[in-house]
């Protein structure tokens, strides 16, 4: 696989060695000791999660206060645009975003450790979206980052996406660190 550094520390773009034919295709979409020597993660995955977003929806930009996830994620059926936000006060690249196109397609991962923040949004009629977590899910410390926040200024492909209640309410950067 190629792993391919981003401009915020330890967030990686992985594509995966894919070996395919007239009849289909196989790849490892993880593998343990692998993933820990070339992207430096020496955390143990706890939870897989599994969703399905129609065309325009936005999901994020997602992170958890306490028990902080990381999160290894791919796109199985479908395209999303996927970001990842430093929301590290101590960061050097605090504030800085950094996005992928996942697509069943092109097969590429994304790695976005523990204390950034995490969103995409559908640019397929469908899509199914999987990721792999390294903490629980705690929903009394999850927070969101809205996803317009001209601070951070990511350069989304779509202009008027489609939010859950939850994700409208989402605080700016500058709210965040108040």
């Amino acid at each position: 696989m190629q792993v391919i550094d981003t401009k915020i520390a330890d967030v990686k773009i992985i594509q995966p060695k894919v070996f395919g034919d007239e009849r289909g295709f196989f790849l490892e979409t993880f593998e343990k000791n692998r993933y820990r020597e070339l992207l430096n993660i020496d955390l143990d995955f706890v939870q897989d999660n599994h969703s399905r977003s129609q065309k325009g929806v936005l999901r994020g930009l997602h992170f958890q206060t306490v028990n902080p996830q990381g999160k290894l994620v791919r796109c199985v059926r479908g395209e999303v645009f996927d970001v990842a936000v430093d929301i590290r006060p101590d960061s050097p690249t605090y504030g800085q975003w950094e996005g992928v196109i996942l697509s069943e397609e092109n097969k590429t991962q994304f790695w976005v450790p523990p204390g950034l923040a995490h969103g995409f949004v559908v640019l397929s009629d469908i899509a199914d979206f999987e990721y792999k977590c390294t903490d629980y899910y705690n929903p009394q410390a999850e927070g969101c980052l809205i996803w317009n926040d001209p601070a951070v200024g990511i350069e989304w492909p779509i202009s008027d996406p489609l939010l859950s209640a939850k994700d409208k309410l989402g605080k700016t950067l500058k709210e965040l660190n108040s």
